[in-house]
């Protein structure tokens, strides 16, 4: 799951701390691996174009091609360095966000007037889920797919409720 609970002191379940981040298929390390990969199967074919004018003629679209896979990787790897970090105390629970690009975006209520709300089919995706607190609703995971919604839905509920 792409989130982690963390307590403050270990036993006590007052305080604790959620984090929630994308999934990530591709690890930094497995794309140098995979652009490496897609440089050699690049460079095969061209090897038997050695000493032509073909070559010359190939090689640019090659580049370009190239040049838009990294580039496109590296697109989706900003856009997913999201952070969700929900911390709750005694008295209080925020809720911060932080954006790739843009504003840090914070939200704090009350934790004893906290709700957590799963819409299943209500919201712009299937098991959206939100926190109720305060004046305003939050969204939660936007990221997760929707069993991971589901699934930190339950948890969420255990959590609030536990005193």
């Amino acid at each position: 799951m792409p989130y982690e609970w963390t307590q403050e002191p270990p036993h006590d379940k007052s305080h604790w701390q959620l984090c929630l981040w994308p999934y990530r298929s591709l690890l930094r390390k497995d794309f140098v691996l995979f652009m490496g990969a897609t440089a050699l199967i690049i460079a095969l074919p061209l090897i038997t174009l050695v000493g032509t004018i073909i070559l010359w003629a190939l090689l640019p679209f090659f580049a370009l091609m190239f040049w838009g896979l990294w580039t496109a990787l590296n697109i989706s790897y900003r856009r997913g360095e999201v952070l969700e970090e929900l911390t709750v105390d005694d008295t209080t629970a925020h809720l911060t966000r932080h954006n790739p690009k843009g504003p840090l975006q914070e939200w704090e209520a009350n934790r004893y007037w906290v709700t957590v709300h799963l819409h299943p089919k209500g919201g712009p995706v299937e098991n959206y889920l939100t926190l109720r607190g305060g004046d305003r609703e939050v969204e939660l995971g936007a990221f997760l797919d929707a069993a991971e919604r589901l699934t930190l839905y339950d948890d969420l509920r255990r959590a609030l409720r536990a005193d």
